[in-house]
């Protein structure tokens, strides 16, 4: 079988996350600046195999899309065109950054740590990922 990556994307950065090759486990991967997101992404597939790509979808409490989905639909978009034999699912990402922060704190992280976006980024990413592996 081959990897699930997950993006928790972001104007600044994107959070991702990837499932083991059996697609039972989702880890962190990293946090990547959104502007270099399409050059890892092309040197992580010359090594690795992926299947298929989790695109967080921000709703808002009343189930309609949040202001960010302009810009997540456009990052969609352009990861569809630049790899085509990847199909993209889209799920839920209420509560995510919350959920993340909130992990941080379970497992002890002191407070100069909880304040690394991009590690809040990167759990959101796991997140995303564990929930469409629940759902699957």
């Amino acid at each position: 079988m081959a990897r699930i990556l997950a993006f928790d994307y972001g104007e600044k950065r994107t959070g991702i996350a990837v499932t083991d090759d059996f697609q039972i486990i989702a880890s962190g991967l990293t946090t990547v600046d959104t502007k270099k997101i399409f050059s890892f992404l092309t040197d992580y597939l010359k090594t690795e195999t992926v299947e298929l790509f989790v695109v967080g979808e921000p709703k808002q409490m009343n189930n309609t899309v949040s202001e960010s989905e302009a810009l997540i639909s456009v990052f969609v978009t352009k990861l569809g065109q630049t790899f085509p034999k990847i199909p993209i699912k889209r799920v839920d990402e209420r509560f995510t950054s919350k959920m993340a922060f909130q992990s941080m704190i379970d497992s002890g992280l002191k407070k100069k740590h909880r304040q690394n976006k991009a590690l809040v980024d990167e759990i959101s990413a796991t997140l995303i990922l564990q929930t469409y592996l629940h759902n699957k």
